[in-house]
């Protein structure tokens, strides 16, 4: 198995880009795990307790759950991987099985702030785009998909997005075998990455 990590702050066109990467491999050789899906159960929690939760502090996520379950991945095992509402803002009852496949992509802001789970990842890549193009994308999506008003987003840009982005994910670039700038459409990257993992896989 082949597992890919795969970073870079809020908005910056991680989801595109591992779309771009799965579109053109063969049917059922990719798995993708979000790291959104591993946000701490906050089911004990108030809506409005819950409303002041940091999620962009790597404390805000369940590392040692998605630790143990790539590891269970790994070893041909399914995995029951949570499911996680950001309009309730805490985990849901139900589970979702996911199975191994040959490559598992694991992406998310904070996938390579952590070194135990780093350390498990084949190849870690890391996805880039200016500040004001991920606001502008955090913006629309917060307000359009999420249910939340202007105030909070820019609110909790403010005070947790921007400055645990210069604290946790910008200093991961570091680790990265990849960096793919992602301003706009960053054909000759992801063929590269395409490249590696059909190489890896033959």
């Amino acid at each position: 198995m082949l597992i890919i990590g795969i970073a870079g702050g809020t908005g910056c066109g991680k989801t595109t880009v591992v779309k771009q990467i799965v579109e053109e491999l063969p049917d059922n050789v990719v798995g993708v795990i979000s790291q959104d899906s591993y946000y701490n159960d906050l089911a004990h929690m108030s809506k409005e307790e819950r409303g002041k939760v940091n999620f962009d502090h790597p404390n805000s996520i369940d590392f040692d759950l998605l630790i143990e379950h790539l590891a269970q991945l790994r070893q041909g095992k399914p995995i029951e991987k949570p499911s996680y509402s950001f309009v309730e803002e805490t985990r849901l009852p139900e589970t979702i099985t996911v199975h191994p496949h040959k490559v598992m992509i694991v992406e998310g802001i904070l996938v390579l702030s952590n070194a135990k789970l780093r350390d498990m990842f084949d190849i870690k890549i890391y996805v880039h785009a200016d500040s004001d193009e991920r606001l502008i994308r955090r913006l629309q999506r917060d307000i359009r998909e999420r249910g939340h008003d202007l105030e909070k987003v820019l609110h909790r840009y403010q005070t947790a997005v921007k400055p645990m982005h210069e604290q946790f994910i910008e200093p991961s670039k570091e680790f990265a075998d990849l960096i793919i700038p992602n301003n706009h459409y960053n054909t000759v990257a992801v063929d590269m990455v395409r490249t590696i993992i059909n190489e890896k896989l033959h």
